[in-house]
């Protein structure tokens, strides 16, 4: 909701900044500005942007609407679940994970923490990547490598949305200019008219410039850099999957497994050593962890 609030901010803050100039403010209505600018800027869009891009886009503005984003009771839900599943391992041997990872959704194990159940990419990369420790034979240093070349095409493809906006956004002064173009050659149309005629009319032709140069900096620019934020961000919470993972593998035990996990976890959103001891002891006697996680990270 906060970019929403930006949004909000900037608009009022323009506007009133133009009025208090004693501008007057019906002349910024132009519908025929808007319809130019943004219906260029939206077919540019879709010339340019894959269909699954597009979708991409409108699930990760939707995103940052919504403010979903990893908290701090999130990384504590994947650190124990990774802390029982490697505890099943401990006791049953490797073998004792296979019903976990075949059907992961049955597990009650990973059943128990539904929101990293509905993040498809995440869960993938977990069965994935145990699957190939189940089967052994890989070194450490190749399966590192593996997983880093996982998370680095999951993190390009999830950029892609962020750069076609940044693109737009670029643009958007040039298609500013286009409307203020044909503004002029309608202006030059009716040169013989009176001044205020002619004068109404090239100011509804700056308006394409205005509107151009305020949607690229103000609007489509910021939410671009949002989006690569967010992807960022996003981007951890399956590093600190990661690194628990490689711990595991490398035969530490399940509680120093999930320490280098969460040492990877950004300050502001890290769960205290003593506080995932406590989720942890309260999941192996099947007690539910205090404050149980409400929202989910994005896919």
């Amino acid at each position: 909701m906060i970019a929403i609030f930006g949004v909000v901010v900037v608009t009022v803050c323009a506007i009133a900044g133009y009025v208090l100039h004693h501008g007057e403010l019906m002349v910024l209505f132009q519908p025929t500005e808007f319809l130019i600018i943004g219906g260029a800027a939206l077919g540019s869009l879709i010339i340019g942007t894959p269909f699954k891009v597009q979708k991409m886009l409108i699930a990760q503005l939707m995103n940052i609407i919504k403010g979903v984003a990893p908290s701090k009771q999130t990384y504590t839900e994947l650190l124990v679940m990774q802390y029982e599943l490697f505890n099943v391992a401990r006791k049953d041997g490797l073998v004792g994970l296979e019903s976990h990872i075949e059907k992961p959704e049955d597990s009650p194990v990973i059943s128990r923490y539904p929101f990293f159940l509905k993040n498809r990419h995440a869960l993938e990369f977990l069965t994935d990547t145990m699957r190939l420790v189940i089967m052994g034979g890989i070194p450490e240093h190749d399966l590192d490598a593996m997983l880093d070349l996982d998370l680095e095409i999951h993190h390009r493809d999830n950029g892609q949305p962020a750069a076609q906006m940044n693109r737009i956004g670029d643009a958007l002064p040039g298609l500013g200019i286009v409307a203020a173009v044909l503004g002029v050659i309608i202006t030059m149309g009716a040169i013989g008219g009176p001044p205020e005629e002619i004068g109404m009319k090239v100011g509804a032709a700056l308006v394409g410039t205005f509107l151009g140069v305020l949607l690229s900096y103000g609007y489509v620019g910021p939410l671009a850099s949002n989006m690569t934020i967010m992807n960022d961000t996003e981007m951890q919470y399956y590093i600190t999957l990661k690194q628990g993972l490689l711990a595991f593998h490398k035969g530490f035990a399940a509680s120093i497994a999930i320490e280098y996990a969460r040492r990877s976890i950004p300050h502001d959103v890290r769960p205290g050593f003593t506080e995932i001891e406590e989720a942890c002891r309260a999941a192996k006697a099947g007690q539910p962890m205090p404050g149980a996680a409400k929202e989910a990270v994005h896919a």
